[in-house]
């Protein structure tokens, strides 16, 4: 008792300033203590063990970032005339190549060979060397020798000056004279006039799969339409769902549209067509010409 009364007294007898002191100390003691109790220092330990290892493998990493810097995407075979921006820059062309191709594209022209394209981008040889195996080119470019040495130049354009064949009554011979079309796509175009009967307009020429502008530009010059009787027409009103979906201006989806809308609003006129879903409105004036209301 005599031995906390002293040291009671003693501490009293300290000035203010010496008791925040010892207090402020003994507070720094607890903390310290407090501190090494409860943080885990195991975990610093293995966070520095993780990062050792991750060092250890920085070479296999830098390996791995090396062969990905080599790594060449799969190039596909491709028509050059419809690259577009990203497409140019995957296959290593500078935009300025790339302006020249689209620039060239914007005025209906199309590039047929691997030279033409070169001479159009001017894409440097080692480039072209690279790209031009995957260049893939529509069948009447390749066989364009075929096709020239079959109807002479000379022939081809007598047939300008002197005759304009009605489409309707062209033959295949008739229509493998124009430059572009080959046997295929002839079987293609008497195909589609056999399912409609005849062509109304030579803007259904733009429904052919594999025309392109310009060879649709040289079908223009040779061939009309001039007679338009044998057009197989289909009644819009009486048709059921299945025969209107067999008429080769609609589908499935839009014949039953048809069907719909006129169980609602009753026979369908001329003037309704444009009100039904999904009624391709640019072709309605051709098309109404192989529809009976």
């Amino acid at each position: 008792m005599t031995n906390d009364n002293s040291i009671l007294s003693s501490i009293l007898s300290y000035s203010k300033s010496q008791r925040i002191g010892i207090i402020l100390l003994f507070i720094i003691i607890v903390l310290c203590q407090s501190f090494y109790l409860f943080n885990d220092f195991k975990k610093i330990e293995d966070s520095s063990k993780e990062k050792a290892k991750w060092l250890a493998n920085q070479s296999l990493i830098d390996s791995i970032k090396r062969q990905d810097k080599n790594y060449k995407p799969t190039i596909y075979p491709f028509n050059p005339n419809f690259i577009n921006d990203f497409k140019g820059y995957k296959l290593g062309m500078s935009v300025a190549e790339i302006d020249r191709l689209l620039a060239y594209r914007k005025q209906n022209k199309f590039v047929n060979s691997a030279a033409e394209f070169q001479n159009v981008t001017k894409v440097s040889d080692s480039l072209l060397k690279v790209i031009a195996p995957y260049f893939k080119f529509p069948d009447w470019v390749k066989n364009k020798k075929e096709y020239s040495s079959t109807y002479p130049k000379k022939e081809f354009y007598k047939a300008e000056k002197i005759t304009v064949l009605d489409i309707n009554e062209a033959t295949k011979e008739d229509l493998m004279k124009v430059y572009g079309i080959g046997d295929k796509i002839s079987d293609r175009i008497l195909e589609q006039k056999n399912k409609l009967g005849a062509f109304a307009s030579m803007e259904q020429m733009q429904d052919i799969w594999g025309l392109s502008p310009e060879v649709i530009e040289n079908l223009n010059k040779f061939f009309v339409v001039k007679s338009a009787t044998n057009i197989k027409r289909i009644s819009i009103n009486n048709a059921s769902v299945k025969e209107l979906a067999q008429f080769p201006f609609f589908r499935y989806t839009l014949a039953k549209e048809i069907v719909i809308y006129r169980s609602m609003n009753g026979d369908i006129k001329i003037e309704d067509l444009t009100k039904i879903k999904g009624f391709p409105v640019d072709k309605v004036k051709i098309i109404a010409l192989y529809l009976e209301f």
